[in-house]
């Protein structure tokens, strides 16, 4: 069962919306440490750049998104569930270090263990093509290259 001191017992699209919000700020380091006792010990977590099993991964992960970004914000958009799967469409705004602010506009698919906890989350989004279309010129170019080698 989930620890009796967490704020939701039971996670959904209200819970998961109110900690993701809370977990990139609108200003300063992202945070995750109010969420990360809502991820099971195995999670598998996979987006358009790696595959990482286990807590130890996962947190690694969040630690170099924190190192290498100046500012993270997060809005979702809308959400839905169904039995233990929760879909949630968000924009994320991300800060490089040298680089302006790009928005990532994407999904995530949590799956829910029988603890309530998530044992699963897949992440999906253009990330190439939302970095690249804030670049001058170049976002052009990369969207004609797409459009001409993939239609």
């Amino acid at each position: 069962m989930l620890q009796d001191d967490l704020p939701y017992k039971i996670l959904d699209v209200d819970a998961i919306t109110q900690l993701w919000s809370k977990t990139y700020s609108t200003a300063g380091k992202p945070d995750w440490s109010h969420i990360l006792p809502y991820y099971d010990e195995n999670i598998i977590f996979r987006d358009s750049v790696q595959e990482i099993r286990g807590m130890d991964d996962f947190r690694a992960m969040t630690e170099r998104l924190t190192a290498r970004s100046k500012d993270l914000t997060m809005k979702v958009v809308r959400g839905v569930m169904q039995d233990n799967v929760i879909f949630i469409e968000w924009e994320m705004t991300i800060s490089y270090k040298t680089y302006p602010g790009s928005v990532l506009y994407g999904c995530s698919r949590l799956t829910l263990n029988e603890h309530g906890k998530i044992a699963e989350q897949r992440d999906y989004y253009d990330l190439w093509g939302d970095i690249f279309d804030n670049i001058p010129r170049f976002g052009r170019a990369y969207r004609k290259f797409m459009h001409k080698k993939f239609g």
